[in-house]
């Protein structure tokens, strides 16, 4: 054991958990003042019951038996799991234990992210049901398959920290989601504003601050990998949001502290899956693209189509996760790429490229099917959404008798 490794993991994993609350602050900002409390524990929710069903059976899904699609049962309630050494996982420089509590910070995170896309109109009792279900049936078999030697694994892709296992997936059930609850009552009437910016603004900051040990500590040591992790990861995100502020500027005439925000963490998301695998250079310019392609999606696109991702989940995360899965097929370099002969596209071979465009088009298609079978079976024993009432005089007060600020006439309309 690595006593040095082992200490740095610990503080990564407790970053990374940090960025759950921190996600609360910035979705929380980015609603409506009537929802900010039920926005912010939809967020919150999954620390408790993330926490509890990884102990129970997400470990053992994950990380055990040979299977392609999904672990078995053999690390159930953490059987088999040793705290202080190293006796499943030879490769790595810390104990299972540590392996494990570091992991679960992801499928907190993860199945958090989901909720931007509904803020507003979904019940809370039908979105805890479906975390449950989605993170059983959907996290727990990709991470299988990206990190614990399944199919994804087996055709040669690569993902650093969570392009597909985090990012796709969340984006893409986001949008599902958003698509079988139907448009907020009165979106395209009403302009949606921020309605605490500074909350965005640290939720930004944290999540900024998190992602250090989300992407650098994802080398599981305390080494080369996690210093070029951690550089590719601010580098980016320093890139996006400047690109962001740039293409505001260029189109509305002044940039954002929103948009910059924005911007910033759609740069943390793309570099994802590639932060140990690509050059500082590369980052640079994943970065500067991703931000364009991003707000295109979100100002046009979305507008286009007239669909309502609240949040846009899957206009950042989604379209971020997959953009970054293709960049790391094109960057990663032959110094870094985890097998010889799968180097990114520029280096001379265009198998990793084939093997992440494969393994992004899967993880749509996959996500997208079992998380649309999840809500309408749901949706067949209680209502998913709430009532007109319910939404018009705000989901803090309808779904938990709560209000975060006093209520003055006309505020809340």
């Amino acid at each position: 054991m690595d006593t040095g490794s082992i200490a740095f993991i610990l503080i990564c994993a407790a970053l990374v958990f940090l960025m759950t609350p921190a996600l609360a602050f910035f979705y929380g900002g980015l609603g409506r003042r009537k929802n900010v409390l039920n926005t912010m524990m939809m967020s919150l929710a999954p620390m408790a019951l993330a926490s509890i069903l990884w102990i129970i059976i997400g470990f053992s899904f994950s990380f055990s038996g040979s299977n392609s699609w999904i672990g078995d049962f053999h690390h159930l309630f953490m059987n088999g799991v040793d705290m202080a050494k190293n006796s499943l996982f030879p490769a790595n420089h810390i104990p299972d234990g540590l392996f494990s509590g570091f992991q679960m910070m992801f499928s907190i995170i993860t199945v958090a992210l989901i909720t931007g896309s509904v803020v507003g109109r979904m019940r809370f009792t039908p979105i805890l049901i479906f975390m449950t279900a989605w993170l059983i049936l959907v996290y727990y078999p990709l991470a299988h398959m990206v990190w614990g030697g399944g199919f994804l694994a087996q055709i040669h892709a690569i993902d650093f920290a969570g392009g597909d296992v985090v990012h796709i997936s969340s984006g893409v059930t986001g949008l599902g989601l958003a698509l079988v609850l139907g448009k907020r009552r009165d979106y395209e009437r009403l302009d949606y504003r921020p309605h605490n910016i500074p909350f965005v603004v640290l939720g930004a900051g944290l999540l900024w601050f998190g992602w250090f040990g989300f992407n650098a500590g994802s080398a599981l040591a305390a080494n080369g990998v996690a210093i070029n992790a951690f550089m590719t990861t601010n580098t980016a995100a320093a890139a996006a949001m400047f690109s962001w502020m740039i293409v505001e500027k260029i189109l509305i005439g002044k940039p954002s502290i929103v948009g910059a925000c924005s911007g910033a963490v759609v740069g943390l998301v793309a570099i994802t899956p590639g932060a140990g695998f690509v050059s500082l250079w590369s980052s640079l310019i994943i970065g500067l693209l991703v931000s364009p392609l991003s707000y295109f999606m979100i100002s046009v696109v979305k507008k286009k189509l007239g669909y309502d991702d609240a949040l846009d989940a899957f206009g950042c995360h989604g379209i971020g996760g997959m953009f970054g899965g293709i960049m790391t097929g094109i960057f990663a370099t032959p110094a870094l790429a985890p097998e010889k002969g799968y180097a990114g596209l520029i280096y001379g071979s265009g198998k990793l490229l084939l093997a992440n465009v494969s393994a992004v088009v899967f993880t749509v298609i996959f996500t997208a099917l079992v998380s649309w079978i999840i809500i309408k079976v749901i949706a067949l024993f209680m209502p998913i959404r709430v009532s007109d009432r319910a939404e018009a005089i705000g989901l803090d007060d309808s779904e938990h008798e709560e209000t975060a600020y006093p209520t003055f006439l006309g505020l809340d309309s």
